[in-house]
This record gives structure tokens, C-alpha cells and sequence, in this order.
């Protein structure tokens, strides 16, 4: 299936959110829990555009943890994490390409376009899909 419809938007779409989140860290948590917290800030004008938002991390750290990884960017983080998302993208149907340098969202990029999905790099650039009965905050 092609997502060339995808500006009609007849339904939600399903938006990975791609961007830092052990770049730049060094390993630093603190850091690493603010490149999350970027990568999340994202969600809620998704959401409010009409669609859902997805952070690859929400679904691979449960996995990842459950192998027995402890830190970010153990040996078992770096065995689950981008084959986690590239699985999750054959689920989605657009990806959210924010700023700043990112192996993992550059590979996300690529994957994507491999599969045929929309990239966007603005919030603002999502089609817009509001049902009746809906509401836009």
C-alpha cells in the first residue's frame, strides 16, 4: 500500500517521531532523558492535528529491558533498539523527522522512504483530520 493518500487523511496516521536520543549524550542520563523529553514534546500537536504520535523508545525500552539491558546503550540496548523501530515502522504510516543529528533517525528516514512513507520535518506539514463529533484543542 502506498501512502500517496495520506494528505486526504481518512484516518489517523500513526507518526514515528524521529530525532536525538543517545546522540549527543555521551551516555549522559540527564541528557539522554532530555532528548526523550523532546522527542515526546512532539506527541501532543500530533495528536492534536488529529493523529497518533509514537516515540520508537516507548516500544523498545519495554523490550529491551525485559533482555536484560540496564543502561542506555548497553550491548542489549544496541541489539534491540533499531530493530524495535524498524519492525514498528512497518506499522506506521508517516514519520515526524525532527531537528538535530541522529544515526538512528537518519536510518529511520531511509527505512521509511524504503517502505514508501511520508517524511516530515513540521508538525505543521501533517494533514490535518478532524471527525465530527472531534474536537481540536
Amino acid at each position: 500500500m502506498t501512502y500517496s493518500a495520506a494528505a486526504s487523511a481518512p484516518k489517523p496516521l500513526l507518526v514515528l517521531i524521529a530525532g536525538p536520543y543517545l546522540s549527543g549524550t555521551d551516555g549522559d542520563l540527564g541528557k539522554i532523558l532530555a532528548n526523550r523529553a523532546r522527542l515526546e514534546s512532539f506527541a501532543l500537536p500530533i495528536y492534536e492535528r488529529g493523529h497518533l504520535p509514537m516515540v520508537g523508545e516507548w516500544m523498545a525500552l519495554p523490550i529491551i529491558h525485559a533482555a536484560g539491558g540496564r543502561t542506555e546503550g548497553d550491548d542489549v540496548f544496541k541489539a534491540y533498539q533499531y530493530p524495535v523501530a524498524h519492525r514498528l515502522l512497518e506499522c506506521c504510516d508517516a514519520v515526524l523527522r525532527i531537528s538535530g543529528q541522529s544515526r538512528g533517525a537518519d536510518l529511520d528516514v531511509a527505512r521509511a522512504r524504503e517502505l514508501g512513507l511520508p517524511v516530515y520535518t513540521d508538525v505543521a506539514e501533517l494533514p490535518r483530520r478532524i471527525r465530527a463529533g472531534e474536537t481540536n484543542q
